[in-house]
């Protein structure tokens, strides 16, 4: 069910995203830089405050052919009605905003229905995101390694439930060379007599959803640049060597998820008595 629930977090996903890029598109012609006009992070519901902004605001004659007083009037009440907080001061930057705009869309009906129902379309799509996500956590925090996953850094809410989506439980895998493997970003065999090739493309050969959650995880770490973890340190020390991006991204996925299979499969080896794993300074097994 995790794992039917992920893969619908991504289909939606992915849909959301066009739906996103289509409203700032067309609101562009109405309300150029409405999306930017507020950095308010999305609610739980799915809700944000831009989109809910546009749908109401949707041409920004809406807001520059009215008084500064009687904007804010309709401002404040429309914050109380959609649950956001007020601000006199933000009231009268939206109306400096809206002023002096070239719009390529006139303000009428047939632009109205556009603007609302691609805003109604978009609020739609992350409000089933939302639930989707509550509905990803509640099955993740069923199983055991749920809290050691959270643990490990970069890790937040869904993508521990999408890395335990699409793994499993890690017992299934023999060595962490088979997780590596599962998720396809184990080097690809070249050798053929005495030719031998070390640095090899990945094989590709695994989840592409694995692979997905583990690049959004790096970057995490990209951004953040935590220098006392021991993954952001190996991606350091490769991209510092001249690698490429997609070098040393994937060596550092590799990396988390051999962490990964160590930390966890620990874990679980103390609720069903199954041999430890030992992890030495680079947080590998010692054993291999």
């Amino acid at each position: 069910q995790l794992k039917l629930c992920s893969r619908q977090y991504n289909l939606y996903m992915k849909t959301v995203v066009s739906l996103q890029n289509n409203l700032i598109s067309l609101a562009d012609k109405t309300f150029p830089g409405a999306n930017e006009l507020f950095s308010s992070p999305e609610r739980a519901d799915g809700h944000q405050k831009w989109v809910d902004f546009v749908m109401t605001f949707w041409h920004c004659d809406c807001i520059c052919r009215v008084s500064e007083k009687a904007f804010t009037e309709r401002y404040q009440k429309w914050c109380k009605r959609k649950g956001y907080h007020f601000s006199a001061e933000k009231a009268l930057d939206l109306y400096a905003s809206s002023c002096g705009h070239f719009t390529t869309l006139p303000k009428n009906d047939n632009t109205r229905l556009l603007i609302t129902t691609a805003a109604q379309q978009l609020l739609a799509g992350k409000m089933t995101l939302a639930a989707l996500r509550a509905e990803m956590t509640r099955l993740a925090q069923q199983l055991p390694e749920y809290d050691t996953v959270r643990t490990m850094y970069g890790v937040g809410e869904t993508t521990a439930a999408q890395l335990m989506a699409e793994i499993g439980d890690v017992r299934r895998f023999e060595r962490k060379q088979s997780l590596v493997a599962f998720a396809g970003i184990d080097p690809m065999p070249n050798q053929s007599g005495d030719k031998n090739v070390r640095s090899n493309k990945s094989s590709k050969r695994g989840s592409p959803y694995l692979r997905k959650t583990l690049f959004n995880i790096m970057g995490i770490y990209l951004k953040c640049s935590p220098q006392d973890e021991p993954v952001y340190q190996f991606l350091d020390h490769k991209r510092s060597e001249g690698k490429p991006f997609y070098v040393y991204m994937t060596a550092a996925s590799n990396k988390f998820l051999r962490r990964y299979y160590a930390q966890v499969r620990d874990y679980l080896s103390t609720l069903d008595d199954l041999p430890p794993v030992d992890m030495d300074s680079t947080g590998l097994k010692t054993s291999d």
